[in-house]
């Protein structure tokens, strides 16, 4: 039972990757006051939790009624990904216009920001959302095993709020142009990881 629990915990946290997430969170929030990161963290994580706990439950037979293979799906992320990775990359590091907006952004534009790029698809991942319907397979997991999986989810998505709400103390020791460099490096590493899960998905469907 231990070494099932280490292996589902691996998984969950390499797909969802906490770590990664932070330089998209401190690209993304670098124009804001402390006050604004707090919220577009805690929504964000808050986001991501509920869509993950939505494929848990349902998105095994949500794909299975439209009829969407799972590596259709893992290619159409993959795409998705590739697109925010090439804004990370190509994008302005920090807009004046968003500067003057940090003190009067409205919470609309703020749940706008924490659903993308950062719930979606930085937390929860289209390969999260995949390995979520995959570990609580219905024909394969009983609800005691499907129930520990989705702790150990919880568990991965608490230790990446809180690397979240540490974030702040990063980026005042890096500064505002080293986190203009950490978003262009990570958008070239998220391209790659983009990319491969694209030409993954797409081999597994052909095959």
């Amino acid at each position: 039972m231990l070494s099932i629990l280490i292996t589902q915990f691996v998984v969950l946290w390499a797909v969802i990757d906490p770590v990664g997430s932070v330089p998209v969170y401190l690209s993304q929030t670098q124009h804001l006051s402390a006050k604004h990161r707090r919220l577009v963290a805690l929504k964000a994580v808050g986001i991501a939790t509920g869509v993950l706990l939505f494929f848990l439950i349902a998105g095994q037979l949500l794909l299975e009624a439209m009829q969407i293979p799972l590596p259709a799906f893992q290619a159409a992320g993959g795409l998705v990904l590739l697109l925010f990775a090439l804004s990370m990359i190509f994008g302005e590091s920090k807009p004046d216009q968003e500067t003057r907006l940090s003190e009067e952004i409205s919470h609309s534009q703020l749940a706008d920001l924490a659903v993308y790029p950062l719930a979606i698809p930085s937390i929860a991942s289209p390969g999260a959302m995949m390995a979520i319907v995959m570990l609580t397979d219905n024909a394969r997991y009983s609800f005691v095993d499907q129930a520990i999986t989705a702790g150990i989810m919880l568990l991965v998505m608490v230790i990446t709020l809180l690397l979240l709400l540490g974030a702040t103390k990063i980026q005042k020791l890096i500064g505002n142009v080293g986190a203009a460099i950490i978003s262009r490096v990570m958008g070239l590493i998220l391209a790659a990881v983009a990319v491969s899960n694209l030409l993954q998905g797409i081999r597994d469907f052909y095959l």
